[in-house]
C-alpha cells in the first residue's frame, strides 16, 4: 500500500491589507500544488500582519465567521486543484467571544472541521490573551465525542493533528493528538526574534529550542512534525522563517531559510511509523496508571 504523501509548506511575508496576503497565499498554494503537494500548510494568522504585537481593539476588525467566506474559496481551491488546506485564521465566534483558529479543507473542497488555539501567550510582543480564548471542542458537528478541544482530521491523504504556534511548547498537546490518532502534526506558526535583542548567543538558543522542542514531539510519538512560520520585519519582530519537516526520530527532512519566502514540496512516507513505532515502543511501555499528577497545577 502507497503511504507516500506530499506535503506543502508556504513559510510568506505579510502586509497590512488582509486582501493582499489572502491573494498571495492563494498564489503559493497553486505554486505548491504545481509541485506535487497534496497536504499545504498555510502560517499562523497568514491573512493579516501579526497584530498581536499591540493591544488595540480596532483589530478585532480583522475577525471572521469559521466556515465563513475565506474557508468557502479555499474550499473551491482546495476542490480545483485536489488539495488538503490547512488555514489559519482569526476566528469571530461570537460578540465578544474570539479564537485562534485553524480550519482544515480536503481534497473534495468539504470543510473538515477547525482546531482553536488551546495555549495563548501573553509576553511583550505576543499579546494573545487580549485577543483569544484559549481553544475548546468545535459545536459544529465536526468534533469527535470527548469534550476537549484537541483535534485530528481524518484528510484524503493522511490523518492529521493541528497545533498552533504557543502550543509548540507542549508536549501534552502533542502526546493526546498523536494519541487520537494523528501520523503528522502541522504547526501553524508566528514567531521570530526581538529586533532589540543584540546577543546572538541569546537568538541563537530561541531558534535552537523552538526546533528541537517540536523535532521531540516527532521522536516521543512518531510521528511527522511540520512546523510552517512566517518571515519578514513586523513592529519589533524579526520573524525568523526557518520553517521545517521533521521524521519520527527528529531528523530534519527539510528546513528552510531565516530571512526567505518559500514555497516546498516535500515527500514523507508514513508506512515508516510503524516501524519507529516497533523499534522505539514508547507508547507499548506508557504507564498510564501513574500519569494522573500531570493533572494539577504544580506539585507542592
Amino acid at each position: 500500500m502507497n503511504k507516500k504523501v506530499n506535503i506543502g509548506l508556504v513559510q510568506m511575508s505579510c502586509t497590512d491589507d488582509p486582501n493582499e496576503n489572502f491573494h498571495k497565499a492563494t498564489g503559493r498554494i497553486r505554486e505548491a500544488a504545481a509541485q506535487g503537494a497534496q497536504i499545504i500548510c498555510l502560517q499562523e494568522l497568514f491573512k493579516s500582519l501579526y497584530f498581536c504585537d499591540v493591544e488595540d481593539h480596532a483589530n478585532f476588525n480583522l475577525a471572521e465567521a469559521i466556515p465563513g467566506p475565506s474557508t468557502e474559496a479555499l474550499g473551491e481551491l482546495a476542490a480545483e486543484l485536489g488539495v488538503v488546506i490547512i488555514a489559519s485564521l482569526f476566528e469571530r465566534r461570537a460578540q465578544g467571544l474570539y479564537h485562534n483558529t485553524t480550519a482544515v479543507l480536503d481534497a473534495d473542497g468539504s470543510y473538515l472541521g477547525k482546531y482553536r488555539k488551546m495555549h495563548i501567550p501573553d509576553d511583550p510582543g505576543y499579546y494573545e490573551k487580549f485577543y483569544f480564548t484559549p481553544g475548546d471542542a468545535p459545536t459544529d458537528g465536526t468534533a469527535g465525542t470527548e469534550e476537549i478541544g484537541y483535534r485530528v482530521f481524518n484528510t484524503k491523504f493522511a490523518k492529521i493533528g493541528v497545533l498552533i504556534c504557543w502550543d509548540q511548547w507542549y508536549p501534552e498537546a502533542a502526546r493526546i493528538t498523536s494519541l487520537m490518532g494523528a501520523e503528522i502534526l502541522f504547526y501553524p506558526t508566528a514567531i521570530g526574534w526581538d529586533k532589540r535583542e543584540t546577543d546572538l548567543v541569546t537568538n541563537q538558543e530561541q531558534y535552537g529550542a523552538w526546533q528541537t522542542i517540536q523535532r521531540s514531539h516527532a521522536v516521543a510519538n512518531g510521528v511527522f512534525v511540520v512546523a510552517v512560520n512566517r518571515v519578514g520585519t513586523e513592529g519589533d519582530q524579526q520573524f525568523w522563517g526557518g520553517s521545517f519537516v521533521a521524521n519520527p526520530h527528529g531528523r530534519l527532512l527539510y528546513l528552510a531559510s531565516h530571512d526567505e519566502e518559500v514555497v516546498h514540496t516535500q515527500e514523507i512516507d508514513l508506512a515508516v511509523i510503524d516501524h519507529y513505532r516497533t523499534t522505539w515502543p514508547y507508547f507499548r511501555d506508557r504507564r498510564v496508571d501513574s500519569y494522573q499528577p500531570i493533572t494539577r497545577r504544580f506539585i507542592d
